[in-house]
């Protein structure tokens, strides 16, 4: 009768466990799927922003995909070989929070060699045109800020900066010196004052963990940027139709730096002060993320941006973001699958 009555409790407790829901961090099928492909792999990790951009790249000719994809978290992982080079593609989604989430889950979940990002941008560079790809040696978040309290200026200290979470070495942005109505003279005077750039707190791992770094420049990889350098003079496409075509035949260059943050850029002294100030050429809402991410995983990445319009206007041709870009999301994947082609050439050597 005990040895029945014990069975009956074990009977209960199972049907109780039955009833409470599991919530593991990976599923069991998702993590079966996740050591099937990693045992496959390493893959080169292709992390793009949108499906528009993403798209030419699925229906491009050298692309091959797998039947196999893995849900998680929201993000689609997809998997697949571009000249016999073995790939997996992300969408991000819009902004920095997503790229960085999106980078981060790939380089944690799946057996990563290095990660290439590309997508399109607003132009900075007024020597550049609608339809290039830029290559930038570096990358910076320009969307972290320490707003300064009006009244205070240059040499007044930032709050905790005496601390080392704010700094006046970057340079700043006042706002008074883009007043309309008024002479251009030292009594100029607004109230949102300055904005001082600041850099990002990165945690390296292989640093001691909760000990931060800083980083406002991250630069690509080096090996990746020598491929990129043999892209220069790749031919790529000036008309989005036989009526709509761009005055000057898009170029692929190497640049010197290239800039994201949450802001879509359209306004013209903003942009100006960004490429006097810093040099940048590409601007964008993504890249800066998935760089930072890599920087402090210590993953190889790239980034190719391909321009769709001149922020803020003012180009020669016509500068409807809507009009060129897909001609730019067609001109980012071209570069794209021609250094993946480069990459796995090399790597054959290897």
């Amino acid at each position: 009768m005990e040895m029945v009555a014990q069975r009956l409790l074990v009977i209960v407790i199972l049907g109780l466990f039955r009833l409470i829901p599991c919530y593991a961090a990976i599923p069991a099928k998702t993590q079966r799927l996740i050591n099937k492909v990693n045992k496959d792999g390493p893959y080169l990790g292709l992390v793009i922003p949108n499906m528009f951009e993403m798209n030419p790249l699925l229906n491009h000719p050298t692309f091959k995909p797998s039947n196999l994809t893995i849900d998680f978290a929201g993000k689609r992982f997809r998997f697949g070989t571009i000249h016999e080079e073995k790939v997996v593609l992300v969408m991000t989604g819009l902004s920095m929070l997503n790229a960085g989430v999106t980078t981060q889950l790939l380089i944690s979940l799946l057996n990563v060699k290095g990660v290439v990002h590309y997508g399109i941008a607003g132009n900075v560079n007024p020597s550049m045109n609608i339809g290039d790809v830029a290559i930038p040696k570096f990358w910076s978040h320009t969307g972290l800020w320490n707003w300064q309290r009006y009244g205070e200026g240059p040499d007044d200290e930032l709050p905790l900066e005496a601390n080392g979470d704010y700094t006046r070495k970057i340079g700043y942005l006042n706002f008074a010196n883009y007043a309309t109505n008024v002479s251009n003279c030292s009594s100029n005077d607004n109230l949102l004052n300055n904005v001082w750039y600041q850099p990002e707190e990165i945690f390296p791992v292989d640093g001691v963990p909760e000990q931060r770094q800083h980083a406002f420049w991250v630069p690509i990889d080096s090996d990746y940027l020598q491929i990129s350098k043999k892209l220069e003079g790749l031919e790529l496409e000036k008309c989005v139709n036989s009526t709509t075509c761009l005055s000057i035949s898009p170029k692929v260059a190497i640049v010197s730096k290239g800039a994201s943050a949450n802001i879509f850029l359209d306004n013209a002294a903003y942009r100006d002060f960004l490429f006097n100030k810093f040099g940048i050429s590409p601007l964008d809402m993504e890249t800066a993320a998935v760089a930072l991410v890599c920087h402090q995983q210590r993953v190889p990445y790239v980034a190719f941006r391909a321009l769709s319009d001149l922020a803020g206007g003012g180009s020669a041709g016509s500068n409807e973001a809507a009009a060129f870009a897909p001609l730019a999301a067609e001109n980012a994947v071209a570069v794209v699958v021609e250094f993946v082609r480069i990459l796995a050439s090399l790597e054959s050597e290897w």
